[in-house]
């Protein structure tokens, strides 16, 4: 852990990156400590369409709400999203490609077939559908992610499970009469991490890209729950006449985004 980090830090942009990045976890955990959610749903008219002043840094929305609460709030929820999905999905792919590349046999043909006949959906598609099915709603979203990423994650897992057991420890394992659980708990998990690591993390902004699209389009969060994509699709009216209402939410993303990528990005030259 300590020549990683070392090697972390030499990579400038990276650790950059995660310091963004920590800053915008830290106001999303903390949002209802730093401005409470009340300002960000209560509506005020007189203050309607607002310009960033001292007591509203960024500006109100055409309802007279507080921009900078509803875009902390609403990172709370993207963050949640994208990090809450890809933990699961790779951890639901981790049982379905160990399973797949140890097995193999029947096995691997009924999980990997499953698994191509998905991944010939493109992931929003099979996302939208997914949540057009099950209806808007932060948990909906939550489980259309999930299903759309589970595909790819197990063959990426399938592949590195399968380099793994061609080595000759796993082979002096099986001699020594180590079962296929134990195995794959006290070896391949082991050796698996680094690469299952970095594909999660790289996947993190492709999923709250997905969601700022679906709450884009009205099919992800649900108003007046605060988050980024609605924001967006809510502000388009108003471009001309408050332009700050679409620069602050796409800031936000574009950030968010970007320092995730880099600090992926980081983790991955470490590791190597």
């Amino acid at each position: 852990m300590k020549k990683f980090w070392q090697k972390y830090r030499k990579n400038r942009p990276a650790s950059a990156a995660l310091a963004v990045l920590a800053v915008i976890v830290f106001f999303s955990l903390f949002a209802g400590l730093i401005a409470p959610l009340e300002n960000g749903i209560r509506q005020n008219p007189r203050v309607r369409l607002q310009g960033p002043s001292r007591e509203h840094i960024f500006g109100t929305d055409d309802h007279g709400r507080d921009l900078f609460t509803r875009i902390i709030h609403g990172g709370r929820i993207s963050l949640l999203l994208g990090f809450g999905a890809a933990a699961l999905s790779m951890a639901a792919a981790f049982v379905f490609g160990s399973i797949a590349g140890y097995a193999g046999g029947l096995a691997d043909e009924i999980i990997m077939r499953i698994m191509d006949a998905l991944l010939s959906i493109p992931y929003m598609l099979l996302t939208l559908t997914i949540v057009a099915a099950l209806g808007p709603g932060v948990k909906n979203l939550f489980i259309a992610i999930v299903a759309a990423y589970i595909p790819n994650f197990t063959r990426i897992v399938r592949s590195v499970v399968l380099t793994i057991t061609e080595n000759d420890y796993i082979t002096a394992a099986r001699v020594n009469g180590l079962g296929g659980a134990a195995i794959i708990r006290r070896h391949i998990l082991r050796n698996a991490i680094g690469p299952i690591v970095v594909q999660t993390a790289l996947s993190v902004t492709g999923m709250i890209l997905v969601s700022v699209g679906l709450s884009f389009i009205g099919l992800g969060v649900s108003p007046p729950v605060p988050e980024w994509g609605a924001m967006l699709s809510s502000s388009r009216e108003f471009l001309r006449r408050a332009p700050h209402l679409m620069f602050f939410p796409a800031a936000a993303i574009v950030i968010t985004a970007l320092s995730l990528n880099l600090a992926a990005d980081g983790i991955r030259d470490a590791l190597e």
